[in-house]
């Protein structure tokens, strides 16, 4: 079993909200990917992935990425193919707290 160290940075809690343009997300999602996983290689990014379809939605998604605070946060995702593409609609961060989990703090 392969255990995590804690981040050095604040950890934050990013929801997307897609809009309903399909095609250009499609379009669009391999450079987002890739730009996920240059993310995920630097160390920025903790983890990411869509919501669940319920009842046909496929409204969003949960990214988990570490800054040095808010501002550096958005920061980092504004360079996101989705966003500059216009298919993110909405953009939520808030900081977020890890109790338990692979990258909570070691008492």
């Amino acid at each position: 079993m392969t255990t995590s160290t804690a981040p050095a940075q604040p950890v934050f809690a990013v929801l997307y909200t897609y809009t309903e343009d399909t095609v250009t997300r499609d379009e669009v999602r391999p450079s987002h990917r890739a730009f996920l996983a240059d993310l995920l290689e630097r160390g920025s990014l903790l983890a990411s992935g869509p919501w669940a379809p319920a009842e046909g939605r496929d409204d969003g998604a949960l990214l988990v990425v570490t800054a040095v605070d808010e501002a550096a946060a958005a920061a980092l995702l504004d360079e996101d193919p989705f966003r500059q593409a216009g298919v993110v609609a909405n953009r939520e961060l808030r900081a977020w707290v890890q109790v338990m989990g692979p990258w909570a703090p070691q008492a």
